[in-house]
């Protein structure tokens, strides 16, 4: 079985957790999507792994001349596995500062608060910049994940000389210079497959339906995304069942993935690079990357342990000895699983 974040709040019997899942719901869309596949259990030494083939090369067809043979490639999937991890914090509070104040701005609210926000956005990072080789209690994002692939969008493949796509708001003053902006938007996303799966209990309240599909953004970027999309009238906004105002160009909606969990810098991080690859010192500012993702157990999803709650929660407990006591937010274990690299893709070199 799997299932998605509304689904678990259904199942949750705790007041705390099921806040706790409905903030990570109303403050993330991408969570809010992202399908769990809870089928994990320990194997020898407690090692939680998912092991899983992802489609590398899909299967082609071709017609054929009678009396010869089909030439056209076969499909080709690789073997993966990933390590399931938790991840989140604690704090400690000294039980005189515990209950000063108003309760909905106290120390123990405050740092749950925070906490969350922080487990939140420590999830959102993984999926986009994750990388095993870099921390191991990790998983692999999708900047590492699709480097190399065939949904691998680089303008300098595309005829574009100066090897990036100038969006800024300066050059993009005309409607027909949005229109060659948003061609190469479109040529990059005609090569995504959506999901035909969906995922979670599809009888029950709050599954995936197939087919949703996402541009992951930084806040420069899906700015820019809107202004094109409104210059081709692609533009369009609504209200989703959470109250939260969920803009699309097309049937992609545009998501901002905003800040770390230190707000210091986007997720998607803003770089300079060289982007004719000509060397010669030709750096170009203000570049960034925009993903394409769908979700669905056939496409992006997530994994995550049988029989075990998604979010679990430890408050303080103030009623024994002791001046200080702790209280922790976990989730997981989880980690991401990409099953087929043509359901996502990455545009590189974006000047914003």
């Amino acid at each position: 079985m799997a299932i998605t974040l509304a689904q678990a709040q259904v199942n949750v019997q705790d007041d705390i957790n099921f806040a706790v899942i409905d903030n990570l719901r109303r403050y993330s869309w991408v969570l809010d999507q992202i399908v769990f596949d809870d089928t994990v259990n320990p194997t020898g030494g407690g090692t939680l792994t998912y092991g899983y083939t992802r489609l590398t090369t899909p299967r082609s067809a071709a017609f054929r001349a009678i009396g010869s043979e089909y030439t056209a490639g076969q499909a080709q999937r690789t073997r993966y596995d990933v390590d399931l991890k938790p991840h989140g914090g604690a704090f400690t509070i000294d039980r005189v500062l515990a209950n000063l104040g108003q309760a909905a701005t106290n120390e123990v609210t405050f740092q749950m608060q925070q906490l969350l926000t922080a487990t939140q956005q420590k999830w959102l990072e993984e999926l986009i910049n994750g990388d095993v080789a870099v921390d191991v209690n990790g998983f692999d994002g999708l900047d590492k994940s699709l480097t190399g692939t065939a949904t691998e969008y680089d303008p300098l493949d595309h005829s574009v000389t100066a090897g990036y796509l100038d969006w800024t708001q300066a050059t993009v003053i005309t409607q027909a210079l949005a229109m060659a902006g948003l061609d190469h938007l479109d040529t990059f996303l005609s090569g995504i497959t959506p999901s035909k799966t969906g995922g979670g209990d599809l009888g029950a309240a709050g599954a995936l339906p197939p087919g949703v599909k996402a541009i992951l953004g930084n806040t420069r970027s899906i700015t820019r995304i809107r202004a094109l999309a409104r210059w081709a009238g692609m533009y369009t906004a609504e209200k989703d069942d959470l109250g939260r105002k969920i803009e699309r160009y097309g049937d992609w909606a545009l998501i901002d993935m905003g800040n770390g969990m230190t707000g210091a810098n986007p997720i998607i991080p803003i770089y300079s690079a060289d982007a004719d690859e000509g060397g010669g010192g030709s750096t170009i500012t203000n570049l960034t990357d925009i993903y394409a993702v769908t979700f669905g157990l056939d496409s992006l999803h997530a994994a995550s342990v049988a029989g075990k709650p998604l979010t679990e929660t430890w408050m303080p407990d103030f009623s024994t000895a002791g001046a200080l006591k702790s209280g922790e937010i976990e989730m997981g274990p989880t980690a991401v699983v990409l099953k087929n690299t043509k359901s996502c893709g990455v545009l590189r070199k974006i000047k914003v």
